[in-house]
């Protein structure tokens, strides 16, 4: 192979996951910088950027009101600088207040009534969630989904199902007290139970089966990669008896779509906890290359697949950015918390060190993040 052709083979793998990848972070952080900007404009706010991506600007124009709206060099997030703002991470200017003018003042964010300020920070995140709620909600309008009934077809010896006493032709009814109408609604409680004793109620030939099963924790590899999960060890009828198509009108998928939504926020901070409390390890938690790695597999799998991994990533920047860290939307809803209590904003200097600290803690962050993601997909 001629150094021409095996260049252009890196640039051809190098697009298929850059490509996806920008174009899925590029949906989620307009949408979300869409939710600041729209309600700082209703809150008689004014807006001198609007950016996707940071550093140099590689294109853009200006509005008739003064904003600039441009896209950047750095594909990996970007920004609202509102009237008012020190910078892109919407520090407050606290030099500036002396010295604006009448008219400069009027459209300040720094200057507006605190419940309009926490607005347009928590607008973001909102944002974010509406979007997740609106791809789940069309999936399940246009395209359905197929739902496989909960019965068993076989099960895996020295599993945790074959422990439990687990029987082919089993149709489990629930788990902890909660019904279970599909093998779907199993893995979803099954997968975060790891090491946790389930009861498990099964129908076997007419009778009621009480059983009780602790679901092993095993690696397991998916196109997104690696990961950890509970597994009990049971694999799912495959008589197409067993298995239904179901559609579903504009009410009932808006709340699916809510309800997935929810799911993705529960079983963050289910995992959250667990590794709190050491009962589970911290490397799932991905950054950057996880990203690009699950945007160019779900690229491969084709445009559904694209948008079930922009609900996704929409619900977590959306909850990600509400977490108590000052430079994050939480950060300023709990300096804006703070304000309410006290009756008075924080001082400057206490301001200035809590976003200090908050980029300390965002970088690191990032930096474990980008280290668990590249000893995931280096592993063999």
């Amino acid at each position: 192979m001629d150094l021409l052709t095996l260049m252009l083979d890196k640039l051809e793998s190098v697009a298929l996951y850059a490509v996806p990848f920008i174009v899925i972070l590029g949906v989620v952080v307009f949408i979300h910088e869409l939710g600041h900007f729209l309600v700082g404009r209703w809150c008689g706010v004014g807006v001198k950027a609007f950016s996707i991506g940071f550093g140099p600007e590689l294109f853009g124009r200006t509005d008739r009101h003064g904003t600039r709206w441009k896209v950047c060099a750095i594909p990996l997030g970007g920004y609202v600088k509102f009237a008012g703002d020190a910078n892109a991470a919407s520090v407050p200017d606290f030099d500036s207040v002396n010295t604006m003018t009448e008219a400069e003042r009027r459209e300040s964010f720094i200057l507006k009534p605190l419940y309009k300020r926490a607005a347009i920070v928590v607008a973001g995140p909102v944002a974010n969630f509406l979007l997740a709620i609106a791809i789940f909600a069309v999936s399940f309008m246009v395209l359905g989904r197929m739902v496989q009934e909960p019965y068993i077809g076989g099960v895996q010896p020295d599993s945790a199902a074959a422990r439990a006493g687990f029987l082919p032709g089993d149709m489990i009814r629930s788990i902890n007290g909660e019904n279970m109408p599909s093998f779907d609604a199993v893995q979803r409680i099954v997968s975060s139970s790891a090491g946790e004793s389930l009861a498990v109620t099964v129908e076997r030939a007419g009778q009621t089966v009480k059983l009780t099963a602790v679901p092993d924790l095993r690696e397991l590899s998916s196109v997104f990669g690696k990961y950890k999960a509970g597994i009990l060890g049971v694999q799912a009828n495959p008589d197409p008896a067993y298995r239904h198509y179901e559609t579903y009108g504009p009410l009932e998928a808006v709340w699916l779509g809510t309800r997935e939504s929810w799911r993705i926020v529960d079983s963050t901070f289910e995992y959250l906890g667990r590794v709190f409390v050491g009962r589970e390890s911290a490397d799932q938690i991905s950054g950057l290359p996880g990203i690009v790695n699950a945007s160019g597999q779900a690229a491969k799998l084709g445009l559904g697949a694209m948008l079930m991994l922009t609900a996704v990533l929409s619900v977590s920047i959306g909850l990600i950015n509400l977490f108590p860290v000052p430079l994050l939307d939480g950060g300023h809803l709990m300096f804006y918390a703070i304000e309410a209590l006290a009756g008075r904003p924080l001082s400057e200097k206490t301001q200035e060190i809590g976003f200090r600290i908050g980029f300390a803690l965002v970088v690191m962050l990032m930096l474990f993040a980008t280290w668990n993601d590249i000893v995931r997909l280096t592993a063999p």
